[in-house]
């Protein structure tokens, strides 16, 4: 078993080693273009992300992005409304499109020898959009129903909406992304429109190919159908809101008799994966996973869970892919007859004991090997390869850092660790939310 052990381990130090083949380009109207090639399959997938998302809205009108996002699939001066992914099926492949806080991004997956038909059809809608009132007015209702689905339906949702409006007191990451829903119902045609003409071109969008492609060819095509269209020169410097200093921990209590099982969540504010300085997220990685990562192995899941059976579920996590900051966060449910309180002391104690107490290097062998497997994995996904670059350059990585990102995780020392958690685990910069059926429950 330790001769196979040891052989996976150098396989997998091998195969890490081959980085993906990633060409880029910047056309003269500033749009970048980045090219994964992989031959394996007769398959491409064409996105392009447009550095705007639901954080970069005005005041007032959140939720804009999004809704803008669901208004592409309208009519242009050339498509019917609808037609766009009425063609992406009649060829075979799909498409789709998702509005985060940073970004805002369209993906269609077909044949190879489909690709010049999805930068004619995708760049015509960039600067060629043909929308009326009544799609404003009948989109609207789209998205709002998306709300009542999705955030007022769901406990949990309304709940983390609370908590992240909380722990962001001044940027914009505390606002929801698909919006508040009393802004929502005001959005109009300008709004949209406004939002488009500002954002929607090729000076603030990032095109990513992969697949089976040859980069030359890329480029021409990208040349023969973005490279046309003008610049914005109006296109405004992304700048937001930071946060402060903040000097007092928050605590919400969030009653909902849908609330099926009480549980409790702590998030801290947290840095971010930076470009040329991701060190610091690469041991949150780690952090999270030492602390409540899998039950059977992490702190909180062995201790609550197994040893003294308070919980009945742990989780830390981390997510550092943000242009600004990133958070880290706790989340435990307690096990019948344990109050919050209980189950929040009882966390508190585990989070201590593991900050005072040394890291298992095992532990620290075991996470590397994962992460170094998962990262290797990750390179048969030609659509994740696509999606992670898109995401990296919209949040101001560069090409470099995603590259470089595996490396810095298996560069991680125990030492970054314990350093990190001192840094981010401040109950000062944190917000911690209680939630529960009924006030009965808020002990």
């Amino acid at each position: 078993m330790k001769r196979l052990f040891a052989a996976l381990v150098m396989a997998l130090s091998a195969t890490a080693s081959q980085a993906e083949e990633v060409t880029t380009y910047t056309l003269d109207n500033g749009m970048e273009v980045v090219v994964i090639e992989d031959n394996r399959a007769p398959v491409v997938v064409h996105m392009l992300w447009y550095k705007v998302g639901s954080a970069d809205e005005p005041v007032g009108a959140s939720g804009v992005a999004h809704f803008l996002e669901h208004l592409l699939f309208k009519a242009t001066d050339v498509l019917e409304s609808g037609e766009f992914s009425a063609t992406v099926a009649a060829n075979g492949g799909r498409d789709n499109a998702f509005t985060s806080y940073d970004y805002t991004a369209y993906f269609q997956r077909v044949a190879a020898d489909r690709l010049e038909l999805m930068m004619q059809m995708e760049s015509n809608r960039m600067n060629n959009l043909r929308i009326t009132a009544e799609d404003v007015e009948t989109e609207r209702q789209v998205v709002l129903e998306e709300r009542n689905q999705r955030t007022e339906n769901n406990p949990n949702a309304l709940a983390r909406e609370q908590f992240r409006a909380a722990l962001f007191q001044n940027h914009r990451y505390g606002v929801p992304i698909i919006g508040w829903r009393h802004e929502m119902e005001e959005l109009d045609l300008q709004d949209a429109l406004g939002f488009y003409d500002l954002y929607y071109s090729p000076n603030n969008a990032i095109l990513v190919v992969a697949g089976d492609v040859e980069p030359q060819e890329v480029l021409a095509l990208a040349k023969q159908y973005y490279g046309v269209i003008p610049a914005e020169e109006q296109l405004p410097v992304r700048e937001r809101p930071q946060e402060p200093p903040q000097r007092a921990e928050r605590r919400i209590t969030y009653v909902d008799a849908r609330v099926s099982q009480p549980y409790l969540v702590r998030m801290y504010l947290a840095p971010e994966r930076d470009p040329g300085a991701q060190r610091e997220a690469a041991a949150l990685v780690y952090l999270a996973e030492l602390l409540g990562g899998s039950p059977f192995t992490s702190a909180l899941g062995q201790a609550l869970q197994f040893d003294t059976q308070t919980a009945i579920y742990t989780n830390a996590s981390y997510n550092g892919q943000a242009l600004d900051d990133g958070v880290f966060s706790f989340s435990i449910a307690p096990a019948d007859g344990v109050s919050l309180s209980e189950a929040e002391a009882a966390m508190d104690e585990v989070v201590n004991a593991f900050l005072e107490a040394e890291i298992d290097p095992a532990r620290m062998e075991s996470i590397r090997t994962q992460l170094r497997a998962s990262e290797i994995y990750a390179l048969d996904d030609v659509q994740g390869l696509a999606q992670r670059y898109g995401a990296a350059l919209s949040q101001s990585l560069t090409v470099a850092d995603v590259q470089a990102w595996p490396d810095i995780l298996q560069s991680v020392t125990a030492e970054d660790i314990k350093a990190v958690a001192a840094k981010v685990l401040n109950r000062d910069q944190s917000v911690t939310g209680w939630v529960v059926a009924n006030q009965e429950e808020a002990r």
